[in-house]
């Protein structure tokens, strides 16, 4: 692992929490940018290193920062899992994933793992705050909807922006 990828995985998980912490939810969601982020990092520098390096940072810094009654440890629990089911989806989707569509198509996916993971690790460990199909419907549901269009939009973004800066090779 270089010290170019340490960086820049470093900044993505950074703009996640920064993200995480000042976009405002509504009364039923709060989007989680630091998943989304997550997801940016595994697509851009895939590696059982840096997923495990990602997913154990986004997992303890969105822990801090979550807004959910007692979800730090659902979130540490969450984050990693999450990363890399996202990673062995991308190895499935093959040269899918390079693609806009594809990459906002695979963070619905993994937004939807992450989402049933947390709930059921918070439901085990914490309690919900109300049903469980209750917060599915208001809170994961959107976030699905949220993460895959932000996704098709910013992948295609990051990925000019790292090969411009020769941070990455051009994707096939």
């Amino acid at each position: 692992m270089n010290t170019r990828t340490l960086v820049a995985l470093a900044l993505f998980a950074g703009m996640g929490t920064a993200l995480h912490l000042l976009i405002p939810g509504t009364l039923t969601m709060k989007p989680d940018m630091s998943l989304l982020m997550m997801f940016l990092g595994i697509l851009l520098f895939p590696g059982v290193k840096n997923v495990l390096l990602i997913g154990l940072a986004t997992g303890i810094l969105s822990g801090l920062t979550t807004t959910f009654p007692g979800g730090f440890l659902p979130n540490v629990i969450d984050k990693p899992i999450t990363a890399f089911a996202f990673y062995g989806i991308i190895l499935l989707a093959g040269k899918f994933a390079r693609k806009p569509a594809g990459a906002g198509a695979l963070a619905a996916v993994g937004t939807l793992i992450s989402g049933t993971i947390f709930l059921g690790s918070a439901a085990l460990l914490v309690g919900l705050p109300g049903p469980i199909m209750a917060l599915a419907l208001s809170a994961v549901v959107p976030a699905i909807v949220v993460n895959g269009l932000l996704m098709a939009v910013m992948y295609p973004v990051a990925q000019a922006i790292m090969k411009r800066s020769n941070l990455i090779e051009s994707a096939a």
